[in-house]
């Protein structure tokens, strides 16, 4: 896989390009992993609703047809789009999702935070209390409220066209978080977003970056 350091981004443009790369990829196409930073963006996802983005300001609101619903993305935050042929890497979409979310969890254990998955959540979740406990989440926390005490600290949302992913994840290193407030995260009412930087992690956008880089690629690999 071949990797990109991008660097700051406009949205639009990286959308553009990844579409243009899968619809022109063949068969023999390598694989390649972007990294890069977007200015301040909200995205919308195939199923996001209008009313989950509340107060968007001056910031953009912009559709795409990855999975999920609104979320935002911003300088400071690591964006790592894989793209990917799944049928040659031998895996389905499932697999996919689990192995770019321990590709999070194993770059958060890199700097002694443990990531957490919530069920029928994509994305990775950290402790608020005591991001650094290793202790395994007990199933879901309250019915009502899966998300008590927990931080979200990197969505998720792809897009599968004739076997290739496009899209990815965001890992927030140390950003304004203040846009979250703005839209209920991922559609959900009131979850907490955080940073490396909130939670006692002070590293720079480019360690990284080339963590996660170095775990996506391992753990993508066939």
């Amino acid at each position: 896989m071949l990797v990109k350091h991008l660097g700051l981004v406009p949205y639009p443009d990286a959308y553009q390009a990844m579409q243009d790369f899968s619809s022109k990829r063949t068969v023999d196409t390598a694989d390649e992993l972007w990294l890069c930073q977007h200015d301040p963006v909200f995205t919308q996802g195939l199923a996001g609703l209008a009313s989950h983005v509340f107060n968007p300001g001056a910031i953009p609101v912009i559709p795409t047809n990855r999975g999920g619903q609104v979320t935002y993305h911003g300088p400071g935050q690591v964006m790592a789009y894989p793209l990917l042929n799944l049928q040659r890497a031998g895996y389905f979409v499932k697999e996919y999702v689990y192995r770019l979310e321990e590709s999070v969890i194993r770059t958060l254990a890199h700097f002694g935070v443990t990531g957490h998955r919530v069920v029928n959540a994509p994305g990775i979740y950290v402790r608020l209390a005591d991001p650094f406990a290793h202790t395994a989440l007990t199933g879901p926390a309250l019915p009502h409220d899966p998300f008590k005490g927990l931080g979200k600290i990197s969505a998720l949302g792809i897009k599968v066209s004739r076997h290739c992913s496009y899209h990815g994840l965001a890992l927030n290193v140390k950003m304004d978080l203040e846009p979250f407030d703005r839209i209920n995260p991922c559609g959900y009412a009131g979850l907490q977003s955080v940073d490396l930087f909130t939670i006692g992690v002070n590293t720079s956008w480019e360690e990284a970056a080339d963590v996660l880089a170095h775990k996506l690629t391992s753990l993508l690999a066939p």
